[in-house]
């Protein structure tokens, strides 16, 4: 009987730059069922460890502003703007009723209304 070879799984690798939007995920904390394991934070630097050569992230926990080192990128997930901005390009704009648009999308065309209208010339 033929022996099937073994295949590796082959994890993607993403690279990071700085300003990066980042979900991070205290493996750690995780594990042992504590609060606070899991935040929003945004990529200052790269670099690489001297004793295993993997890239590592400093981050800024956005809720606390608190400076995390040396952040392991299997426990990081990219936070792309099209999905932080899909309730703003998909709201419903021809509904008179705005309980159907989420609320992130109501403030931002209330924001860009009232920019908008300060441009205009004043009604006589």
């Amino acid at each position: 009987m033929a022996q099937q070879p073994q295949t590796q799984a082959v994890r993607p690798t993403t690279t990071y730059i700085k300003g990066d939007m980042v979900l991070f995920r205290d493996v750690e904390r995780f594990w042992l069922g504590l609060p606070g394991h899991t935040f929003v934070g945004r990529v200052e630097r790269s670099w690489r460890h001297v004793d295993t050569g993997k890239v590592l992230y400093d981050l800024t926990e956005l809720g606390s502003l608190s400076y995390r080192a040396g952040i392991d990128p299997d426990y990081m997930r990219p936070l792309p703007a099209t999905d932080a901005m899909h309730d703003i390009d998909t709201a419903p704009l021809n509904e008179t009723d705005t309980g159907a648009m989420t609320p992130a999308a109501v403030a931002w065309l209330r924001q860009h209304l009232v920019q908008d209208a300060a441009a205009l010339p004043a009604r006589r």
